[in-house]
Parts: structure tokens; sequence; C-alpha cells
């Protein structure tokens, strides 16, 4: 800790006291407070030391740079002893022409990171940025799950309901392979996510009541179907009004080992082809898109559609 006779003798020196006059307001760099106070390298890093070592200033290394602040913990006659000693400073001209460069150096901070973002805009989401990924963006997505309940159907062993199920209030998922569900069970129990249930069904004739979930999906599950168009519909008894329906499948494509490959029955769906099916079943406000492209063969496509179903509207006493 340091004495207040020994904060007085860090103080009276004219280039400590200024150097803490900008370090109240800013952390900076060696080479920010050299171009600043217009000193030397060896000069600014002695006097750093000194003031390091009384405890008035914390370094903080980032990469091959290390920053220097106010240390934040200073006790609070310490804290207004430097301020009036700041304070005192301000009379001189010194000051004067520090507070002018200070503000040069923060605005060359501002401008480089400006004139970055404007050479970028318009290819931001070509360009390659440093921890954005699609697989960090689904994480930070995920976070977002408000607490509803959910059912996934044709789930297999429940993937993105096991990502959605912590912030949900229950996630239910219905498969028709009883291993799936065997599985499914045991992953839910070893993540210890008791809101979450697997249950042994079809999705054209989903075991669950009508009108009782907020958020139903089938993800890469319609083409399994063997009538596609009564599994919307059984989707959409289940939502409750006001819920969303959300169907995440393969675009309709000529790759026909897919059959053999993977069960399916069928090769996709047109866009056209699943913005009918959700209209057909009642649904509003439908929108259908392409999500995604592979970039080798066969080059699947992934559409998105997702619909609204109505609320109920009450007969007008005659």
């Amino acid at each position: 800790m340091t004495t207040p006779w020994d904060l007085l003798k860090l103080l009276a020196d004219a280039t400590r006291l200024r150097m803490l006059a900008l370090l109240t307001k800013e952390e900076f760099s060696v080479a920010e407070l050299q171009e600043i106070l217009g000193m030397g390298q060896s000069r600014i890093s002695s006097h750093l030391g000194l003031l390091r070592k009384g405890n008035l200033v914390i370094d903080r290394r980032q990469g091959k740079k290390t920053f220097y602040s106010l240390n934040a913990r200073l006790d609070e006659g310490s804290r207004d002893l430097i301020q009036s000693a700041c304070h005192a400073l301000a009379r001189h001209p010194e000051h004067t022409e520090d507070q002018a460069n200070l503000n040069r150096i923060l605005e060359k901070r501002r401008r480089f990171a400006e004139e970055y973002f404007n050479t970028i805009a318009g290819r931001l989401g070509r360009q390659y940025c440093p921890g954005r990924s699609w697989e960090a963006i689904g994480h930070f997505l995920l976070r977002l799950t408000p607490h509803i309940t959910i059912a996934d159907l044709g789930a297999g062993e429940g993937m993105i309901a096991q990502l959605l199920a912590p912030r949900a209030k229950e996630v239910v998922c219905i498969d028709n392979s009883p291993r799936m569900v065997e599985v499914g069970t045991a992953l839910a129990k070893k993540h210890g996510l008791t809101n979450l249930h697997y249950k042994l069904g079809d999705i054209e004739d989903v075991p669950l009541p009508a009108d009782s979930h907020d958020l139903v999906y089938l993800s890469q599950a319609l083409h399994h179907a063997r009538r596609p168009l009564k599994a919307v519909a059984e989707a959409c008894r289940i939502l409750r009004p006001g819920g969303r329906l959300v169907i995440l499948d393969l675009c309709e494509h000529q790759f026909e080992q897919a059959r053999e490959q993977y069960a399916d029955l069928w090769l996709g769906f047109s866009e056209n082809t699943l913005y009918g099916y959700l209209k057909n079943a009642g649904l509003r406000q439908v929108e259908v898109n392409i999500v995604a492209r592979e970039e080798t063969e066969p080059f699947f496509q992934t559409v998105l559609a997702t619909g609204v179903k109505p609320q109920a509207t009450t007969e007008p006493a005659p």
C-alpha cells in the first residue's frame, strides 16, 4: 500500500503527473504515450515502472503490446490527491498541449476502425472475420430461446432439441425408431435435461394433444414421411394459436442414391411445394427460402419454411 508521502513523491515529478492526467481518462500503450508527450521510449517506460511500483497504474498485456491505465482499486484518499494534483496541472501550457495530442490519438484510433469497416462495407458477409462462424452464430442464437414448449418431429437423437432444452420450458421429441428414442432418452438423462422427453410415434400421427406447443419443427424429417402433407397438417394440429411451424429440409434434387443411402422417400421439396403445404394447412405469414448451398456434388441445397398458426376468432353473437 502506497503511503501518502510516497504518493506525494510520485506526484512531485512533472512527467509522472502528466502521465497520470492522461491515464485518468484512457488507457494507452507506451508508443501512444510517447506520441502524446513527445518523449523517448526509455523515459516513458522508466516513469511507468515507478508508477506501477507505487501501485498507481496497472498494465494489461495484449499480444505484443502492453497498455497502462490508472489503478481502479486505489483508495478514496489516493484518488482525491491525484485528482487535486491533476487539477493544479490544468493551468500549465503542457497540459493544454497534452490534451490536444490526446484528442488526436483518440481520433486516430476511431478513424482507423472506421476506415477498415468502410473498406469492407457491402462485403462483410463474404469477408473473413476471426471468430465468426455459422457454428458460433448458432450457439449465440440458441441462447435466445424463449421459455416455451417445443415439439421436434422426426427428431432422431434430438441434437437440436438438446441444444434448445436448457432454456425452453419443455421439449418433446417424436420419432418412430425405438432405438433413436432409447438413445435420445439416455442422452437427455446424461446431460441432466429433465425437461426433454422422447416419445415413440409417427410424424403423420403425432401422439400429442392439439393446440399444445408454441413451436413445432421438422429438421430434415419431412422427406422421410410417406405423406408429407399429412405430416405438416399434424404439426399444425399440435401448434397453439399464434405458434410457429419451422421446416428445414432439402430442396428438390435429382440425387437418386439418397433413397438407398439415407432411406429418403422424397428427393427434397421445391420452394413452391413447401409454400403450398403450409398455406394448405392454414398457416399465415408463410416464408420459404433457400438458406444453404453445398459446394460439392450432389450440390444439395437446404430450404427453410416457416408459418404461424392464426389466432382463434370468436364468432359474434347473433
